[in-house]
């Protein structure tokens, strides 16, 4: 008398705590790796950086990760009023942190937006004339630009 016993495995690598690695088998199929995402040219601007860094900060302040602003400024290596005027990009309208975020590309040079330009912004509190502002600011860009 016999007895078959079918079982699906696959190696897999593990990397170790000094930076090495050793092969285990594990159970199940191999997993498929993700998809190659096409390099892209250009880099993703700064302001969008920002913004979604002070996003990750408020919610570590709010829930409770870290005490205060000051200790998130020690965490990060900046300065408190450094870490106050990334902050201050979450007081921005949604709409207006949603456009910062999808910027497009930048392909050589310096991008438009920039965190000093957004400052007075930041500083406004009513929503309306923050988008009142981001506009007056890109018609000022745009006669600039174009002579």
């Amino acid at each position: 008398m016999s007895i078959t016993v079918e079982r699906s495995f696959h190696l897999a690598n593990v990397g170790g705590r000094t930076g090495g690695f050793r092969r285990v088998v594990r159970q199940g199929d191999e997993p498929v790796p993700p998809a190659q995402v096409a390099p892209t040219s250009g880099r993703i601007p700064r302001i969008a950086k920002l913004m979604a860094l002070a996003i990750r900060c408020d919610q570590l302040l709010l829930s409770g990760a870290v005490p205060d602003a000051s200790a998130l400024a020690h965490l990060a290596h900046v300065s408190q009023p450094r870490m106050t005027q990334i902050l201050n990009l979450t007081l921005l309208a949604p709409d207006i942190q949603e456009a910062l975020l999808f910027l497009p590309l930048v392909e050589e040079g310096k991008p438009e937006a920039s965190e000093k330009g957004l400052r007075k912004v930041c500083g406004e509190a009513d929503w309306g004339r923050q988008r009142e502002l981001i506009q007056m600011t890109e018609k000022c860009h745009n006669r600039v630009a174009s002579p």
